[in-house]
């Protein structure tokens, strides 16, 4: 029997006036009864308008659920009740709207669908959430282009504007830094970072010209930078001060950064030739009287920077004139051959000293050492072998690996000339 009365609204629920029922049955089989209006239901979905429609339909509707999607079903019929401009004020959060847009989308209620979509394009989303969110909305077609535009990749121009832009803001060539701009920058460095991992578009950004042009500008900033603030030490009148060291380190750890990343944008080239250039300057500063004993960590994390330079030239990743590398050779051999023992016996004086050279930069600056040596021409690795083992510290860095080597190749070297000789004097007496 038809109990709607025309012209009076209808509420979900209301018993009175109801001419179907449905039966939610969840996981556990036990029913639950709502009363319910067939024109309701049939007006806003074309799956209860399409079960009206069939005469053997009947006055009762089973809906099967589960446990996880229980209150979702009866969220949804809800809606139903309410106005279309009402629809979209009742979604108030993601979990919820991903829920009522999943029964929507299998009930065919495109008002509701739609509302749902209006509302996740318009929130925040967790991981977890956008991946549910992306499974639900995959085959729904134009309906879900709102959604789909957020979420689909982004062209090569809109990535290498946004990486540009994060370059300049993270090496603070984009202009002033607003207040918090150092925790700013560093989030900014850590998302170039993140951007050069593995993605299709990255490599095209990173052989961009005028990417690589942006990088180059901010690298000689961070430099000069650099330069400025080691120069300043030695004006400054209480170099004991924490805000002199943090200065100095903050313009280290930046040099740091783009230490990691040159390698990725095959820009390392760059960062040496930069180091090579300063390395006198910058040795000059920290082996002034003023810094005799002051700012071990200052110095330690020069020479770590001094490490990935060797290292990226001792190992052949950047190719300079040979003149060059044994100037940064000579340069900071002697530097690191000094401050090793200082450091540790530092450190054995007071076990709280918290700078040293760990075992893995050592090592990592030993081999880099070696192979450059190696890769010099001979008499350049006389001399150094010669400073060497003049030296009162010999056992760091160890060049006995590469002494041996020289030694068996000056031979060897002495062995072929002998025999070309030999093979020339053999051919003009024969003529």
């Amino acid at each position: 029997m038809d109990k709607t009365v025309k012209g009076k609204p209808c509420g979900f629920g209301d018993e009175n006036t109801s001419d179907v029922v449905l039966h939610l049955r969840n996981c556990e089989g036990r029913p639950e009864v709502f009363y319910s209006h067939s024109l309701t239901l049939a007006s806003k979905s074309k799956f209860f308008a399409d079960w009206f429609s069939s005469p053997d339909s009947g006055k009762c509707v089973e809906i099967h659920c589960t446990e996880f999607n229980y209150d979702h079903h009866v969220n949804f019929l809800r809606l139903l009740y309410l106005p279309v401009d009402l629809q979209l004020d009742s979604l108030d959060s993601v979990k919820y709207a991903i829920g009522i847009l999943e029964v929507s989308v299998a009930f065919s209620c495109e008002e509701v669908t739609k509302n749902c979509i209006h509302y996740l394009e318009a929130v925040p989303w967790e991981d977890k959430e956008e991946e549910q969110i992306i499974k639900t909305v995959t085959n729904l077609g134009p309906i879900a282009m709102p959604i789909i535009a957020r979420i689909k990749p982004v062209d090569f121009t809109s990535t290498k504007n946004v990486f540009v832009s994060a370059v300049r803001f993270a090496t603070s060539t984009g202009g002033t830094c607003p207040p918090f701009g150092d925790e700013l920058k560093i989030s900014a460095q850590e998302q170039v970072e993140y951007m050069l991992g593995e993605d299709e578009d990255m490599p095209l950004v990173m052989a961009d010209d005028e990417v690589k042009s942006v990088v180059r500008v901010g690298l000689s900033r961070i430099f000069s930078t650099f330069e400025k603030q080691l120069s300043s030490l030695l004006l400054e009148s209480d170099l004991t001060s924490e805000t002199a060291e943090d200065n100095i380190l903050q313009c280290v750890s930046d040099l740091e950064w783009m230490g990691n990343l040159l390698p990725k944008m095959e820009l390392m080239k760059d960062f040496v030739s930069n180091w090579a250039e300063i390395s006198c300057n910058v040795l000059g500063i920290l082996e002034d009287k003023k810094l005799e004993s002051l700012m071990w960590g200052l110095k330690v994390k020069l020479i770590e920077v001094s490490g990935k330079a060797l290292e990226a030239v001792g190992y052949g990743s950047v190719i300079l004139p040979a003149p060059v590398r044994v100037q940064l050779l000579k340069t900071w051999l002697p530097y690191i051959r000094k401050i090793k023992p200082l450091l540790d016996s530092k450190g054995a004086e007071d076990t709280s000293f918290p700078h040293k050279m760990d075992e893995d930069l050592c090592q990592s600056i030993e081999g880099a050492i070696v192979s450059l040596v190696l890769a010099l021409p001979s008499n350049d690795q006389a001399d150094i072998l010669a400073d060497w083992m003049k030296a009162d510290q010999v056992r760091y860095p160890d060049l006995s690996e590469a002494f041996e080597v020289w030694c068996y190749r000056t031979k060897s070297a002495k062995r072929r000339l002998v025999e070309g000789l030999d093979r020339v004097g053999n051919t003009t007496v024969s003529l």
